[in-house]
């Protein structure tokens, strides 16, 4: 049986080795092997199930739950592809409709075309993205109303200082943001970040912080507000937030 080594891997997928050792740390995917030296061999079955894992992830699945899923008994790997097609499909097909009102607004802004209210917000249909909707539920307006109101409590210097810290940390998090999400150097600004919002009264868990990544990219105001610092910041910090909530957890 062939084996392939972790670097292998790394390369053939496009994540980071950090990535996969933290797979293997909790044990969401050992290799088959290790040498007497203490390198990871990674077989065929490892490298599918490390396709589900990833199939799981685009549909924005945390680690903890792939890990519950596809380590149960029951698991059936060909009916999760099949419902992973499904999902896949659906989300197509509202990207295909966003892109066919992006291009008709695009025409409308060159005079070519009128278009109704109705069409300018065709393919919009937040009823079916349960994952913004459990975010902001249980992780966004509430904790940063909370976060606001200690910041709010605080003596003027106290927020002046504070609000520099912020702005440091964003500016760091910005310079960084060309890369990978889960280098070393954007994960030590993400800690820093996590450090000062958990450093007044209010605490965020890394299930909460990961849940306000997700606003950050997901909802316009906190889209606007964390862009002024760098175009695509919000995804960046996203994408890095969750990262960090992973490899902590």
């Amino acid at each position: 049986m062939r084996t392939v080594k972790v670097k292998e891997v790394a390369d053939l997928v496009g994540i980071s080795v950090r990535t996969l050792h933290h797979y293997d740390e909790m044990r969401l995917l050992s290799p088959d092997r290790m040498t007497d030296a203490g390198y990871r061999l990674y077989s065929n079955a490892n490298l599918e199930m490390l396709q589900q894992i990833l199939f799981f992830r685009e549909l924005g699945f945390p680690l903890k739950k792939i890990k519950e899923i596809i380590h149960d008994p029951a698991f059936d790997r060909l009916e999760a592809l099949e419902l992973h097609r499904s999902m896949l499909l659906e989300k197509r097909s509202r990207l295909d409709q966003v892109i066919a009102t992006v291009d008709k607004t695009i025409r409308h802004a060159k005079g070519e075309l009128q278009m109704t209210n109705k069409e300018k917000f065709e393919g919009f249909d937040f009823s079916h993205n349960p994952y913004e909707q459990e975010a902001r539920e249980r992780w966004g307006d509430e904790a940063m109303e909370k976060s606001n109101a200690v910041i709010g409590n605080m003596p003027k210097d106290e927020q002046s200082a504070m609000s520099d810290e912020m702005v440091m940390i964003f500016e760091k998090i910005a310079t960084v943001r060309k890369g990978s999400s889960d280098s070393e150097e954007a994960q030590a600004a993400i800690g820093e970040w996590y450090a000062l919002l958990n450093s007044k009264d209010y605490h965020y868990s890394l299930e909460a912080f990961k849940g306000l990544g997700q606003l950050y990219a997901e909802d316009e105001r906190f889209t606007r507000s964390v862009d002024r610092f760098g175009d695509g910041l919000a995804e960046f910090m996203r994408d890095a937030m969750a990262v960090y909530a992973d490899m902590n957890a």
